[in-house]
């Protein structure tokens, strides 16, 4: 209803007044609602504008390579050979000693890594003093680059004399009369691989586990203290069972680690002598930028990719039984 003014002018009733104020004040709230919904994409946009330029599209342009006989000079094609490049590294001996491989690195570095650094969390755990100095010094050697301590690894286990672990079996053990060629024997560098990938990793599953181990109430273990239970009684009955589910997450991600191992072979020994020390990463790394066979080293990527798919499901499936035992 419009009213009348002296003047002749008309304006809004009280009641159209309130009403339009009210559209106004459910605008804005729409507005804000809106605003609010918006904003945390708006923050995720560049990640996820990395992740999709840096991460997916690489991973869809290399399977996209690995269904050809991939030719990067400029001005040539690339022949499809669909399924090809797969039947090839399948039917390669080097890949399947290069899997052998790799199997066997991952075996003995998650074994080291699990049982040394369970072990240390428990030491440090127990320790009153100067908790955080001990467990700044364990993980040290997680933080540390890959190539830094590669190259010091060569060191300690150079050939001759000169290197650390020779001088000291040689001159202060006296265990050896002759040097120990570490590297150059496939044996002998396996060792200094393994040693490598346990001491870099110890401290990383250390902190895990002690993680885990302080999250457990003290009652408990004085309860069973009181009903006679000793200190193996305890660990065994008490503390692994407790820490069942971060102890499968531990091996699983350390499982994945090792699949994935490659700076420290290809610095050290290069996958040789006659590729005795071949992983599967620096196997796809020499068939990629060695050989030029792009097709070949992107369906090793990809077979690489669906063991490490068919252990993460393997981790969804152990975790799914360990809370049903729990529960």
């Amino acid at each position: 209803m419009i009213a009348k003014s002296r003047g002749g002018d008309t304006r809004p009733s009280a009641a159209e007044a309130g009403a339009g104020v009210l559209a106004g004040r459910a605008a804005v709230t729409r507005r804000r609602a809106a605003f609010r919904i918006l904003t945390p994409y708006l923050f995720l946009a560049p990640g996820m504008l990395l992740y999709l330029a840096w991460m997916l599209y690489p991973l869809l342009y290399e399977l996209y390579i690995s269904f050809f006989d991939w030719n990067i000079m400029p001005g040539q094609t690339s022949a499809f050979v669909g399924l090809d490049n797969y039947v090839s590294v399948l039917r390669d001996a080097t890949f399947w000693l290069s899997l052998r491989n790799t199997v066997g690195y991952t075996i003995v570095t998650v074994i080291g890594q699990v049982l040394l650094g369970l072990g240390v969390a428990l030491l440090v755990h127990r320790v009153f003093v100067a908790k955080r100095l001990f467990r700044a010094i364990y993980y040290l050697p997680v933080v540390t680059s890959w190539v830094v301590v590669s190259f010091l690894f060569e060191y300690l286990f150079a050939a001759g004399p000169e290197g650390l672990i020779n001088f000291i079996l040689m001159n202060v053990l006296h265990v050896i009369d002759q040097p120990i060629r570490w590297i150059s024997q496939a044996q002998s560098a396996w060792i200094v691989i393994y040693a490598l990938g346990i001491w870099k990793g110890v401290g990383w599953a250390m902190v895990i586990f002690l993680a885990a181990l302080q999250g457990i109430p003290n009652d408990l273990y004085e309860a069973a203290a009181i009903d006679g239970a000793g200190a193996w009684a305890r660990f065994r009955r008490m503390t692994l069972p407790l820490i069942r589910r971060t102890t499968t997450f531990v091996i699983v991600a350390l499982i994945i680690g090792g699949f994935q191992v490659f700076i420290s072979v290809y610095l050290i020994t290069g996958g040789g002598p006659l590729h005795r020390t071949e992983v599967l990463l620096s196997y796809m790394f020499d068939q990629s930028f060695n050989d030029l066979h792009f097709g070949t080293g992107a369906a090793i990527s990809y077979i690489l990719t669906l063991i490490i798919v068919a252990v993460s499901l393997w981790q969804l499936r152990l975790n799914r039984a360990a809370n049903d035992l729990e529960y």
